[in-house]
C-alpha cells in the first residue's frame, strides 16, 4: 500500500510547523504533541502512515515510551520511525537505534538533508514491505503446493523421484540461479556416494543409501523459497544480518521437509533432512547451523556439502562469475570452500575425471 501520511511527534509547535512545511507538499501531514495522542493516531492509521518523525524530547520523557510501544505493536515492522534532536551524544544514537528507531535527524533543520532522509527510509521500508508480502505469497503458494501433494501422497509414495522432480521444479519457477540441471547434481553425489562406498566401508553405505543421496542432493537448498528475494537475489556483498538470514535456509529446509513427513520412508525423510540441514557443515566445525565437527555430520550431508561447493563455484551467479571446472576442483582441495573430511576430499580426488566427464557428455548430447 502507498502510504500518503508523516505523522510528526514535537511538543514544540514551531518544530512540528518547520516540518508540516517540508512534506505538506508530499505528505498529508499528521501532527501530535504528546505520546498519548502519537499513540493514538497510530493506532487509528496504522496501515497509512508512511513514517513518522518523533522528537526525542517530549514534555519531559524520552521518545523512548513511543519507540516501545511501536515495537511491541510490530508497527516498526512497517513504518520507519526518525527521531529528531538536538542532542549530539552517541548515547542517545545508541539508545534509539537500539529501540528500533530508522534513522537520526538532528536539529537544526537542514530541509534538504531532512527530506532526503525521509525519502531514502520511506523508499527502503516500502521495498522491505513489498518483499515481505511477495515471501508471504509465496508461502502460501508452497502451502497450497504442499496440500496437492498431499492429496497425491499415494501416488507419489510409488515413486520418490517424481516428488524429487516436482519439488525441483518449484526451485526452478521460485530461484531462476537453480537451473543447475539437477541430474549432473545426482550424478556428482552419485559418483562420490560410489567412491566411499567402495573405499571407506566403515560409513555401512549400500547401493540403495547412495542413490538416496544422490537423489535427495537436488533438495539441499529448498529452504531458500522462504528466503526474502531481496537478500537471495541481491547482487552486492550482504551484510552480517543478511548472511545470517541467508543461513537459515538450511532450518528452513528442514521445515519443508517436515511437512513433506507423512510422504516419505522413514529413512528417506530422515536422510532429507540431514542434507537440508547439515550439507553447510564443515569437518573442523566452521561450518553451520551446528557447527558439528568430523564425523557428527552424518555422511550423507558430507558428501552433497562437497558436491554444493563444487558446483556453486562452476555455476554463474546474479554475485559471482562461473569459474572454471579446473580452477573448482583446486578450490575446493585447497580449502577455499571450508574444510571437508579427508576421506570425502580423497574420494573427490578419484571421481575427478568422471565428475568432468559429466558436462562434456551433456554437451554431446546437445549436438
Amino acid at each position: 500500500m502507498n502510504r500518503q501520511k508523516i505523522l510528526v511527534v514535537d511538543d514544540v509547535e514551531s518544530n512540528r510547523l518547520i516540518l508540516a512545511e517540508i512534506f505538506c507538499e508530499d505528505y498529508q501531514v499528521l501532527e501530535a504533541a504528546d505520546t498519548k495522542t502519537a499513540l493514538q493516531i497510530l493506532e487509528k492509521d496504522t496501515d497509512n502512515i508512511a513514517v513518522v518523525l518523533l522528537d526525542w524530547h517530549l514534555s519531559g520523557e524520552d521518545g523512548g515510551k513511543v519507540l516501545e510501544s511501536m515495537r511491541k505493536k510490530g508497527w516498526m515492522d512497517h513504518i520507519p520511525t526518525l527521531v529528531v534532536t538536538a542532542e549530539q551524544s552517541i548515547e542517545t544514537e545508541r539508545k534509539c537505534i537500539g529501540l528500533g528507531a530508522a534513522d537520526m535527524i538532528r536539529k537544526p533543520f537542514d530541509k534538504d538533508v531532512v527530506r532526503k532522509r525521509v525519502e531514502n527510509n520511506v523508499s527502503l521500508y516500502e521495498h522491505k514491505n513489498h518483499m515481505e508480502e511477495k515471501v508471504q505469497e509465496q508461502n502460501q503458494l508452497l502451502r497450497n503446493q504442499y496440500s496437492v501433494m498431499k492429496a497425491q501422497a499415494e501416488k507419489i509414495k510409488k515413486s520418490s523421484q517424481q516428488m524429487i522432480d516436482i519439488i525441483c521444479n518449484i526451485l526452478e519457477h521460485h530461484y531462476p540461479e537453480f537451473d543447475e540441471k539437477p541430474q549432473a547434481v545426482r550424478e556428482i553425489s552419485r559418483i562420490i556416494g560410489r567412491k566411499v562406498q567402495a573405499h571407506y566401508p566403515e560409513y555401512k553405505l549400500s547401493d540403495e543409501d547412495v542413490e538416496s543421496i544422490a537423489e535427495l542432493a537436488s533438495l539441499r537448498d529448498i529452504g531458500k523459497l522462504l528466503i526474502s528475494d531481496h537478500v537471495l537475489f541481491k547482487p552486492a556483498k550482504l551484510t552480517k544480518e543478511e548472511r545470517e538470514y541467508m543461513k537459515s535456509h538450511t532450518t528452513k529446509g528442514c521445515e519443508i521437509m517436515g511437512m513433506m513427513k507423512s510422504i516419505q520412508s522413514p529413512e528417506h525423510h530422515k536422510r532429507s533432512m540431514e542434507i537440508c540441514r547439515y550439507h553447510h557443515e564443515r569437518y573442523d566445525g566452521k561450518g553451520y547451523p551446528e557447527g558439528l565437527k568430523g564425523d557428527e555430520i552424518p555422511i550423507s550431508a558430507q558428501i552433497v556439502s562437497v558436491v554444493d561447493a563444487y558446483h556453486a563455484l562452476i555455476s554463474e551467479r546474479i554475485y559471482k562469475r562461473a569459474y572454471s571446472k579446473e580452477d573448482a576442483y583446486y578450490m575446493v582441495l585447497g580449502g577455499e570452500c571450508g574444510i571437508f573430511s579427508p576421506k570425502i576430499m580423497e574420494c573427490f580426488r578419484m571421481s575427478r575425471k568422471e565428475i568432468e566427464e559429466i558436462g562434456s557428455k551433456e554437451r554431446k548430447g546437445k549436438v
